[in-house]
């Protein structure tokens, strides 16, 4: 019965069919679907919105006018999210922000960041963050594992006399196409370019550069092992 309910409930407000496990207990599902009864009037409280989003414990969001789309979108206990940008946050459908995720979209009251734009059915990791000051965009499909950390921007430090903070920062940005797999501890650099269906591998270092689609990608600096079959 609660099975059958929890799956019910992830078509209607997720738009996509889920199977539960038939060994977890019937005590587990009535928790769960009594959180995400809790997460749901939070997320109108949060986010004022008639649509159905999902909010959990302790979330902070800052510049909400500025946080668009998101149906279906569910953000856990402790996430962070600062859309003060030029562009904003662009969220697709179904997408799932897990514990503690901290998305900041301008490092500087100095300059406003570019802002985020998540596509459709993207699930980041616990403990990620993703500093879009430069942009970032990240396709349909995608699964970004936790801790993933994305840095956007760098800081200007070529005037051996002037104190690095005060050089000012420059910015290409970070695209990550669709269908592709970023593993936990990943660092992702300003200036990177993930084509789709890449997978990359746990701990590894993107640094500025194109990444080839269908590949597999590994180390620091991240090097291409082979190519997906």
């Amino acid at each position: 019965m609660l099975i059958g309910l929890v799956e019910f409930l992830s078509l209607k407000i997720r738009k996509r069919g889920i199977k539960i496990d038939k060994r977890i207990p019937d005590g587990y599902l009535f928790d769960f679907v009594l959180s995400r009864a809790f997460m749901m009037v939070n997320g109108f409280l949060t986010f004022r919105r008639l649509s159905v989003i999902l909010v959990g414990k302790r979330v902070t969001v800052k510049a909400r006018s500025l946080i668009f789309g998101g149906k279906g979108l569910v953000v856990d206990d402790g996430c962070f999210i600062d859309a003060l940008a030029v562009k904003g946050i662009t969220f697709g459908q179904g997408v799932s922000l897990k514990k503690n995720v901290t998305i900041e979209c301008t490092g500087s009251l100095n300059k406003l960041g570019e802002g985020l734009s998540i596509g459709n059915n993207v699930g980041i990791g616990s403990g990620s963050f993703l500093g879009c000051a430069g942009g970032i965009t990240i396709g349909d499909d995608t699964i970004i594992g936790n801790y993933v950390s994305f840095h956007s921007e760098n800081h200007n430090f070529s005037d051996p006399a002037t104190p690095i903070r005060l050089q000012g920062v420059n910015s290409s940005g970070i695209q990550i196409g669709s269908n592709c797999w970023i593993g936990a501890k990943v660092t992702i650099l300003d200036g990177v370019f993930v084509e789709d269906g890449c997978v990359i591998a746990a701990g590894a270092v993107l640094k500025a550069g194109r990444y080839a689609a269908k590949s597999i990608y590994a180390g620091v600096p991240a090097k291409r092992i082979k190519e997906r079959c």
